[in-house]
């Protein structure tokens, strides 16, 4: 697993992920559920991951959507 994308902002989280996911990459969100130990002050960014083979289209299409650099 890749990660492809880490934010703090969870509507850009969302959006990222179902534009891959309508793209037909899988993805795996990590970190959802730690605003419960750091107390929902969004200290920790959750990232998006996919799979190894899918990293270069992931990161071409979130470039392509202004969401990566």
């Amino acid at each position: 697993m890749r990660v492809v994308l880490a934010t703090n902002c969870l509507v850009r989280l969302s959006f990222c992920d179902a534009l891959l996911r309508d793209q037909g990459v899988p993805t795996v969100l990590l970190d959802l559920n730690m605003s419960a130990a750091e107390g929902s002050i969004l200290a920790i960014p959750r990232r998006i991951a996919v799979d190894e083979e899918d990293e270069h289209q992931a990161l071409r299409i979130l470039r392509e959507a202004g969401e990566c650099p």
